[in-house]
């Protein structure tokens, strides 16, 4: 007769394996968690760095090709103005949203091409230039890659978006409340943006970015006015942080 602490050679055989298939699934979730942690954290962190660098260099070289040229008067609108384009993938503006904190800086480049939106914010090819009658368009990653329009939720009628080219400082003053809308609604980059508070031709700013926060089925839309030019010669405009 079979004592009960001598199970039969069957029943170990069972044992081993269950433990082996728990000891095997166990080291496959760690691994699979462990992939996850590293995954996130270059989502959140790394990307964020090489974001920071690349923008940290794109300003740089912007605000040295400004140094190195020749003194310009200041820009004044003008049909050949409001015709010209910026040399794609170039960074020539910089841009400051108050709302977003004293030091919220970025820099502006022409196209919106997904390598290019690593490096700074990007200006819709074919919208207005900046100041220019029209709609001046830009947009932005809400998340990863730097996070610039992270908080593009807090922006209210009557707050300030700066930009400065080389010459002139342009403020525009935010008209409407984040605005939900479709990636397909490209009509809120038109001339006289459609669903905008604007019924008629102007000098417009368009910002655009993902919705909801992790993700890009939406879009999320503000829309300001130029309220303001000064020449760089004259500093910073009224409220931007020295």
């Amino acid at each position: 007769m079979r004592s009960r602490w001598n199970p039969p050679p069957r029943a170990v055989r069972r044992d081993a394996v269950l433990r082996l298939v728990v000891r095997t699934f166990s080291e496959v979730c760690l691994t699979a968690g462990t992939l996850i942690v590293l995954f996130v954290a270059y989502v959140l962190l790394w990307t964020g760095v090489k974001a920071d660098r690349a923008m940290d260099g794109e300003m740089a070289r912007m605000r040295d090709g400004w140094a190195a040229a020749p003194a310009a008067a200041p820009a004044t609108p003008s049909p050949a103005r409001e015709q010209a384009a910026y040399p794609a993938g170039r960074a020539f503006a910089e841009m400051y949203v108050p709302r977003f904190g004293p030091d919220w800086n970025k820099p502006v480049l022409e196209g919106t091409g997904t390598e290019l939106l690593k490096k700074g914010l990007g200006h819709y090819a074919g919208t207005a230039p900046l100041g220019g009658t029209g709609n001046f368009s830009v947009a932005g990653h809400r998340r990863t890659y730097g996070d610039p329009f992270k908080d593009f939720p807090e922006l209210r009628p009557g707050d300030a978006v700066i930009l400065k080219d080389a010459t002139t400082w342009y403020t525009y003053t935010v008209r409407s409340e984040p605005l939900r809308t479709l990636p397909t609604d490209v009509g809120v980059v038109d001339p006289v943006p459609r669903r905008s508070p604007f019924t008629g031709p102007g000098r417009y700013l368009t910002l655009t970015t993902c919705d909801p926060e992790w993700g890009h089925s939406h879009r999320l839309v503000v829309w300001a006015e130029l309220t303001q030019t000064r020449t760089a010669a004259q500093g910073r405009p009224e409220g931007l942080p020295s």
